[in-house]
This record gives structure tokens, C-alpha cells and sequence, in this order.
């Protein structure tokens, strides 16, 4: 995306829309400008949900669940209403994972919940493409426990990550909100987080 100049300072794409043009890392963070960031996903891609889940599953297998998210992200835009609960409950996990490996463990928490009960309304759907909802949800459950009981978690706050995961949380996808600054292109875990590799859960339950 291009960093274009606008009336009220804030970066734009070529469309006009609002974006952020700093590099980020590999859980999302954004980076000061000219940094070297990893690549973030297209927008408004079209996938078949198959193709949807196989992406999306990469990206958190390579511990990148906040570009896991922008996949979801463009599934609830593209698809049936019908799925909509469906594919932002996926996304609200991949961004409760990446909060958890930022060390927001508040916020990190309360996504992963959110997400898990959203699952809950889209069984049929998931039903329908081999989604493991059971298992992601007690997957989300177990992973907000341990996070919000960790070593230090009651210390870790971050106002900013707590204002986005609640934004997040009513929209059921990601914003352009900056949620932390500074620190190398990575995709391992932060000082105070969970290791968001070892931590990727399964989408399918053939797990393909």
C-alpha cells in the first residue's frame, strides 16, 4: 500500500480509505516507517472457504495469527451472511492469539472467549467445511485460562491493545487501530507472551 497524504494526516490506500502504511512484524505490531516488516495480506481477496481455511492455517502455523485474521476478515466481508458469525469467531481467536503473544493478556483473554461463544452460534456452518468448533472452543477457553494465570500476567497491561481488542471485539474483525510500537520483525513470541507457533490450533478436524 502507498503512504499517501491526506487533510487529516492519517495515511490512506489508493482508494482514499484509511490504512495504515507502517510496516508491521509478525504478530502486527506496527513498525516506525521505513523498518522492515513483514509483509501484511491483500485486502478484499475472494477465496472458496477451503482455500480460506488452508491460508489461514499457514499463516498461524508460521505463528502469524494477526495475518491469519486479515484472511478471516476478507471471508465475513466476501461471504453469505449466513456465515458471518462463523468467520468473524475465527478471526476474533486469531486476534486473541495474537494479543496473547503481545502479552496483552486482558485483552488476549477476553478475545479468545468472545471468540469461542461466536463459534458456538456457527456449528451448522462450520459443520459444513470440517471446522473442529468443539475443539477450537476449548482450545480458546484453555489458552484464555492459562494466559490470564501466567507468570506476571496480572502486570502486563496495554491500554492501547486493550482499547483495539474491544473494538475488535464488537466489529468480530481486525481495525487499523496501532496496538504497540517499537521492536524487530518477528514471528515468535514476545517478552511476555505466549509462543504463538507452539500455541496455533487446528481448524479442521482432519487437519488439513
Amino acid at each position: 500500500m502507498n503512504r499517501t497524504a491526506s487533510d487529516d494526516g492519517r495515511d490512506r490506500d489508493t482508494a482514499g480509505r484509511a490504512r495504515s502504511a507502517r510496516p508491521r512484524d509478525g504478530l502486527g505490531r506496527p513498525l516506525p516507517y521505513g523498518a522492515e516488516g513483514v509483509p501484511r495480506q491483500p485486502e478484499g481477496v475472494v477465496r472458496e472457504p477451503a482455500e480460506t481455511l488452508r491460508e489461514a492455517q499457514r499463516l498461524l502455523d508460521a505463528g502469524m495469527p494477526f495475518h491469519a485474521h486479515e484472511v478471516f476478515e476478507d471471508a465475513w466481508k466476501s461471504g453469505p451472511e449466513s456465515e458471518r458469525d462463523l468467520w468473524q469467531g475465527l478471526a476474533q481467536l486469531a486476534v486473541g492469539l495474537t494479543h496473547a503473544a503481545r502479552g496483552n493478556t486482558t485483552g488476549g483473554a477476553r478475545l479468545l472467549r468472545r471468540g469461542a461463544a461466536r463459534l458456538a452460534d456457527a456449528a451448522p456452518e462450520a459443520a459444513a467445511y470440517g471446522i473442529d468448533t468443539d475443539g477450537l472452543a476449548a482450545w480458546a477457553r484453555e489458552l484464555a485460562a492459562r494466559t490470564e494465570a501466567g507468570p506476571g500476567a496480572a502486570d502486563v497491561v496495554d491500554t492501547e491493545a486493550e482499547a483495539d481488542a474491544s473494538a475488535i471485539g464488537e466489529s468480530g474483525a481486525g481495525d487499523e487501530a496501532d496496538t504497540a510500537t517499537g521492536g524487530a520483525a518477528t514471528t515468535g513470541a514476545s517478552a511476555a507472551g505466549v509462543d504463538p507457533v507452539a500455541e496455533a490450533p487446528r481448524l479442521r478436524r482432519d487437519g488439513v
